[in-house]
C-alpha cells in the first residue's frame, strides 16, 4: 500500500475579518466562498548543520586607483605644458622659422640675359622663351599611380621628345624623398607643347579607365614646366669665336658671353609662395623680388664685314688644306675691331656637333711667330733712330754668318744690291739683320733698342681687350736673347704674338705712329634703356708721324713695285700698303718647327688710311706656303668688301716711287 501522507500542520495566526479571497466558490461548499486564511510571515530558515550559506563579495576601496590615474594624467598634462612652453616661449622664433620654411617655397626667377649686337644694333646673340621640364618623383611612385613601373613608362615616352638618355630619366624619376627634379633644361616651347599634348591624351585615357575601376592616374601627371629662357645665335656660326657661348647653367662659357657675363646676366629674382603637399596655395599670397634684366652689349663688329672675312678665310683654309686661319679687320684710326674671323669655326646653337679645338678664338688665343710682317717694326726702329734712310744702300749676300748660324733669305739669290726700301720690299732677312745691327754700337745695345720698340708696339703685352684666354705672346728680355734670337727676332722669328697684336702694329703705322688700344665693345644699354659708351682706348705714341709716313711709303713698294712680294694684294683704284710674311711654324705638340705660317698685313687707302686687314694661315699643305701667294688674295677680298661697305672713296693721288735697288758703284 502506498504510505500515508503525513497530516498537515496548521499554524495558528491572527483571524481576519474579511474573506481570504474575493472570488469563486470552492467546489463542494455549496458555492459559498471560503473564508480567507492569512498565513503569518515565516521566520528565516536556519542553516542546517554543515551546510554553506550564500557568499558575500566585499568591494575594494577605489581611492588608490583614482590617485594613480590622477597622477598619470597630471604627468601627461605636465609634459604638454613643458612642451608648450618650449614651443611658444623658449624656441618660439626657431620653430616659427621652420614652419615658415616648411610652408613657403622659394623659387628663383631667372633674369633675362642681355643681347649682344653688332655696331648697327643687329642681334648676334639673343634669348628666347624656353622651359625647364621638371617632375615630382612622388607622383611616379606605386602608391600614387598604382602602377609598378610608372618611372619606366614615363621615361619611355619622354626620352625621344627630350633627346636624353632613358636610363637617366628613370633615375631622376626615382629620386628618393624628393618632390622636385629637373629632367631637361631650356627646352623650346615646341618640346613642352609635345609633352603637354601627350599628357592630355594620357589624362583622358586615365579618366576612362577610372570609370572602369582603374586607378585613374596618368603616368605623366607628375611632369611640369618652369618658365626659362634659351640663348640663340640668329646668324649661326657668324662671329662665334668672338661671341662664345652659354653653358647648360645659363652662364657665359667663352668669348664675350664669358668676358661680360656679369653685365649680360643681370640679377635673378625670387618668388616665395605658400604650398601644401607640393602644390601652391593660390589664396595664401606670395612674396616676389623682381629680376633685373641684363644689359645689352653693342660690339664694334660690323656684321657684313665679319661675314665677308669669315667666308674669305674659310675658303682659303679649305683650298690650302690648312690647319686653321684668321682674319682681323680694324679701324686704323679708332682701334675698333670691325671683324675677327676664324676658320674652322663652330655653331654655338649646337655645341654637340662642335669640334673642341675650334670653339675658342684662335685670332686671340694662338701664339705664333709672325715672320716677315714683323719687319715693319724693325724698319720703324731703324728710321726713328736715324740709323738709315729708305735710300740707304744695303749689299745683301747670299749667306750671312752671325753668331753660331748661317742665315739666308727665303729664296736663293746672288748678291742683291738693295736700298733699305728694297730690303723691305723684297723681304730680305739678311738685309734686315744688317740694318738693325746699326741700332747700337754693339749687338747687345742694338738688341735693347729693338726690344724697346717691340714693346711699345704692343708685343709681349695684353691687347687691352680683356678677352678670356687671350695670349700676350712671348718676348724675352734682351739680356735673355740667345745667340740666334738676337739675329732672328728682327725678321720675326724667336718671338710670338697673336693676330690682333699683329693687326695693331700696322694700324699704328697707319695712324701716324700712334698706337690706339684695340677695342671690341662700343658700349652697353642698361635695363633703364640708357646707352653708356665704353671708355676711350689708351693712345700711345710709338714713332713720329714722319717715321710712320716713311714706313707707309715703303710698304706701298711691297704691293706696288713689281719686285715686291705683295703684288697679289693690289686693289684697283686704291693705294695699298702691306707686308707679306712666311715663318717656320712651331708644332705645339712636338715643340719643333714643322710647316709654315703664311701671313699678309696692310692698310688702305695708303695716302689716307681707314682700314687695316691682317690675314694668317697656319700650316698650309696644298699649293704655295708663301704669305703673298695665299694670304695676299684673301686680304684683297676682305679689304675690297670693307672699303665698299664703309664707302671709302678711291685714292686721288699717285704713290711715291722709292727705289728698290741700286747699281754697284753708285
Amino acid at each position: 500500500m502506498p504510505p500515508k501522507e503525513p497530516p498537515r500542520r496548521r499554524v495558528p495566526g491572527p483571524a481576519r475579518s474579511g474573506p481570504e479571497r474575493s472570488g469563486g466558490a470552492r467546489p463542494g461548499n455549496g458555492g459559498r466562498p471560503r473564508p480567507a486564511t492569512v498565513r503569518p510571515a515565516q521566520a528565516p530558515r536556519r542553516p542546517r548543520p554543515g551546510a554553506r550559506g550564500p557568499r558575500r563579495i566585499r568591494l575594494g576601496s577605489p581611492r588608490p586607483r583614482l590617485r594613480l590615474i590622477g597622477l598619470g594624467l597630471t604627468l601627461v598634462m605636465l609634459a604638454f605644458v613643458v612642451r608648450l612652453l618650449q614651443v611658444q616661449a623658449v624656441d618660439a622664433s626657431e620653430f616659427a622659422a621652420k614652419a615658415e620654411r616648411s610652408r613657403y617655397y622659394t623659387q628663383t626667377v631667372p633674369a633675362e640675359r642681355g643681347e649682344i649686337t653688332d655696331r648697327a644694333g643687329i642681334a648676334l646673340a639673343t634669348s628666347v622663351d624656353a622651359y625647364d621640364i621638371t617632375a615630382d618623383p612622388f607622383m611616379f611612385t606605386r602608391d600614387f599611380t598604382k602602377v609598378p613601373d610608372a618611372p619606366e613608362q614615363a621615361a619611355e615616352l619622354l626620352a625621344p621628345i627630350l633627346g636624353v638618355d632613358r636610363a637617366g630619366l628613370v633615375a631622376k624619376l626615382k629620386t628618393p624623398k624628393s618632390r622636385y627634379t629637373v629632367l631637361a633644361r631650356r627646352q623650346t616651347p615646341q618640346v613642352w607643347n609635345q609633352i603637354k599634348d601627350l599628357k592630355n591624351v594620357l589624362a583622358r585615357k586615365a579618366s576612362k579607365a577610372k570609370a572602369d575601376g582603374g586607378s585613374g592616374v596618368s603616368v605623366l601627371s607628375g611632369v611640369f614646366q618652369d618658365a626659362s629662357s634659351k640663348r640663340v645665335y640668329p646668324n649661326g656660326d657668324l662671329a662665334a669665336g668672338i661671341l662664345g657661348y652659354v653653358n647648360a647653367a645659363g652662364r657665359g662659357a667663352g668669348g664675350v658671353e664669358s668676358m661680360l657675363d656679369t653685365e649680360l646676366a643681370g640679377q635673378d629674382g625670387q618668388i616665395s609662395y605658400a604650398q601644401s603637399g607640393g602644390r601652391r596655395v593660390p589664396t595664401a599670397g606670395s612674396r616676389e623680388k623682381p629680376a633685373v634684366p641684363g644689359s645689352d652689349i653693342e660690339l664694334t663688329i660690323d656684321r657684313d664685314i665679319q661675314w665677308a672675312a669669315q667666308k674669305a678665310i674659310a675658303d682659303q683654309v679649305k683650298e690650302s688644306k690648312a690647319e686653321r686661319g684668321y682674319v682681323v679687320v680694324q679701324n686704323s684710326r679708332t682701334g675698333e675691331i670691325l671683324a675677327m674671323a676664324n676658320a674652322p669655326g663652330f655653331d654655338p646653337n649646337d655645341l654637340s656637333e662642335a669640334d673642341a679645338a675650334a670653339m675658342g678664338n684662335a685670332a686671340l688665343q694662338d701664339a705664333y711667330e709672325p715672320g716677315s710682317t714683323s719687319k715693319v717694326m724693325s724698319m720703324a726702329a731703324v728710321l726713328e733712330e736715324g740709323a738709315a734712310t729708305p735710300g740707304t744702300h744695303v749689299v745683301v749676300p747670299n749667306r750671312l754668318h752671325r753668331g753660331d748660324r748661317l742665315f739666308k733669305d727665303d729664296v736663293d739669290h746672288p748678291t742683291w744690291y738693295l736700298t733699305l726700301n728694297g730690303v723691305l720690299a723684297k723681304s730680305s732677312n739678311i738685309g734686315t739683320i744688317m740694318a738693325t745691327g746699326e741700332l747700337g754700337r754693339t749687338q747687345a745695345e742694338a738688341n735693347k733698342v729693338l726690344h724697346s720698340y717691340l714693346t711699345r708696339f704692343g708685343i709681349g703685352r695684353p691687347t687691352g681687350l680683356g678677352y678670356p684666354g687671350e695670349t700676350r705672346g712671348l718676348l724675352a728680355k734682351p739680356a735673355d736673347w740667345s745667340t740666334s734670337q738676337q739675329y732672328t727676332i728682327p725678321f720675326g722669328q724667336g718671338l710670338s704674338l697673336n693676330a690682333v697684336q699683329a693687326t695693331s702694329v700696322f694700324s699704328t703705322i697707319a695712324n701716324g705712329g700712334v698706337r690706339v688700344e684695340p677695342t671690341l665693345v662700343r658700349g652697353t644699354t642698361g635695363p633703364d634703356g640708357r646707352f653708356t659708351a665704353a671708355p676711350a682706348p689708351e693712345r700711345t705714341r710709338v714713332v713720329s708721324e714722319k717715321t710712320a709716313k716713311t714706313v707707309s711709303t715703303m710698304l706701298e713698294s711691297v704691293v706696288g713695285d713689281e719686285e715686291g712680294t705683295g703684288t697679289k694684294a693690289r686693289i684697283p683704284g686704291y693705294r695699298v700698303a702691306g707686308k707679306t710674311g712666311t715663318a717656320n711654324r712651331v708644332d705645339p705638340e712636338l715643340g719643333v718647327y714643322r710647316g709654315y705660317t703664311a701671313s699678309f698685313a696692310g692698310f688702305a687707302p695708303a695716302d689716307d688710311p681707314r682700314i687695316t686687314v691682317y690675314c694668317a694661315i697656319q700650316k698650309p699643305t696644298k699649293g704655295s706656303h708663301f704669305g703673298g701667294q695665299i694670304c695676299g688674295p684673301t686680304y684683297k677680298k676682305v679689304m675690297e668688301f670693307a672699303l665698299k661697305t664703309l664707302r671709302v672713296e678711291p685714292t686721288g693721288s699717285k704713290p711715291a716711287r722709292l727705289p728698290v735697288t741700286f747699281k754697284p758703284g753708285e
